[in-house]
């Protein structure tokens, strides 16, 4: 496949104007973004200065023939992708993306529309060899925070033998990220995570992590939580570990050096495009969540056990969460999670699916009132009444019909070229 365009000047969204504008009429790139001719016609006379947002939108315009134009400044691969966040920020500096693996099939898509740019987007990284990994300079990695199983290291400890992240995170994503940087040896590396991953496990499992990285691969860390509200209209605090190869460039790293904006300087309609502003508007009503209260109640009831939390509950909660997901994604995690315990933080109608797709694990709610009386309306006794009375018709209150045609009608609204 060929690749897409990947600029090198400073004005990204320009430069890929300009190129949209060999193969395309400038009523054809304003229909495509959702917006008139007349703003396409000043961007590109340079009267007003075009968005960055819009350049996935015109990558998808170009034609693939396009080759990949000039070096980079550094290679890099992009594990845990998700759709490419921290992509678009190593590829505003300058570098290239070489290897991206995300395995959520939802996620891929997504991806690959972001970023056509010719390499595929690979499925499960343990099924990966590391020497098909191609070279890089740079690794990028929002891994899942994981508990290690500190029962082998503990015998290897009382017999006196060695043991390394080989033996203390196997099994887990991490130990994956690591099989990879001893093969490759990257110049540095930054992995994402939730902010407790410090506390975790009563921080035995950060422990794993800067041992790992630090006395096993030899690499130097710099670690630091940050609130994403400081540029995002999101409350969603992280932790950044830099690792670097070199101590002279470890030494040279200083996260305090980083200018964070004051919270709050950016809302929702600051980041949302032309389009949803002008035809999405109203209001929505967010999934019903628990407190921070009822959740620590119910860690403190079940230690043992993972808190999965939705990603729309209150960002107090969000902070409490060792992993966040969507409901097909809580469901997926569970599927998939060596633990034996977890507190779901959605509505609780989930717990079915879950405990019948799990028999042999454990699921708890935080709270009894986490039920949604709208998605509990149709009872077993209307079905069988319906079915024995041969009537299908259901009569929908008026204020719940009204918002629900609100939402068919914008969708059908929605250009489908």
């Amino acid at each position: 496949m060929a690749l897409a365009l990947v600029t090198g000047g400073e004005n990204k969204a320009l430069d890929y104007l300009l190129a949209a504008r060999k193969t395309k009429t400038q009523s054809e790139i304003a229909h495509h973004l959702g917006i008139d001719v007349r703003t396409v016609r000043r961007w590109q006379t340079g009267e007003v200065e075009p968005p960055p947002y819009i350049v996935a939108a015109l990558q998808q315009l170009l034609p693939l023939e396009i080759p990949l134009q000039g070096e980079p400044d550094f290679r890099f691969i992009d594990l845990f992708a998700g759709i490419g966040g921290i992509r678009t920020a190593f590829e505003a500096i300058g570098g290239r993306c070489v290897f991206t693996s995300e395995w959520d099939a939802y996620a891929q898509k997504t991806y690959a529309e972001n970023f056509r740019d010719g390499h595929p987007v690979h499925g499960d990284i343990t099924q990966i060899a590391a020497q098909d990994v191609p070279d890089h300079e740079v690794l990028l990695a929002g891994f899942p925070c994981q508990p290690f199983s500190i029962a082998g290291v503990s015998k290897k400890n009382a017999l006196g033998r060695a043991h390394g992240f080989a033996c203390e995170t196997q099994g887990t994503l991490f130990f994956d990220i690591c099989r990879i940087i001893e093969a490759k040896k990257p110049r540095a590396f930054l992995l994402e995570n939730v902010k407790n991953l410090v506390s975790h496990d009563k921080g035995r499992t950060f422990d794993v992590i800067r041992r790992a990285l630090t006395d096993d691969l030899g690499y130097h860390i710099h670690y630091r939580v940050i609130d994403g509200a400081h540029f995002v209209p999101q409350h969603r605090e992280r932790i950044l570990i830099a690792g670097f190869r070199e101590a002279e460039a470890a030494a040279a790293f200083d996260w305090n050096a980083l200018p964070l904006p004051a919270k709050g300087g950016k809302t929702l309609r600051d980041i949302l495009h032309p389009y949803v502003k002008a035809r999405l508007g109203g209001t929505m009503t967010l999934p019903l969540t628990s407190t921070a209260a009822e959740v620590q109640a119910c860690q403190a009831a079940h230690p043992q056990a993972v808190f999965i939390a939705h990603p729309e509950c209150r960002p107090e909660v969000l902070d409490l969460a060792l992993v966040i997901r969507s409901t097909s994604g809580m469901l997926q995690y569970a599927r998939q999670s060596s633990a034996g315990e977890f507190i779901i933080g959605t509505e609780m109608g989930i717990l079915h699916t879950l405990r019948t797709e799990n028999p042999h694990k454990l699921f708890y709610s935080p709270s009894p009132r986490l039920v949604c009386p709208d998605m509990k309306r149709i009872t077993l006794a209307d079905v069988i009444n319906a079915l024995k009375d041969n009537r299908h018709q259901i009569t929908v209150p008026e204020e719940i019909r009204r918002p629900a045609l609100l939402a068919v009608e914008r969708m059908l609204a929605v250009p489908r070229d």
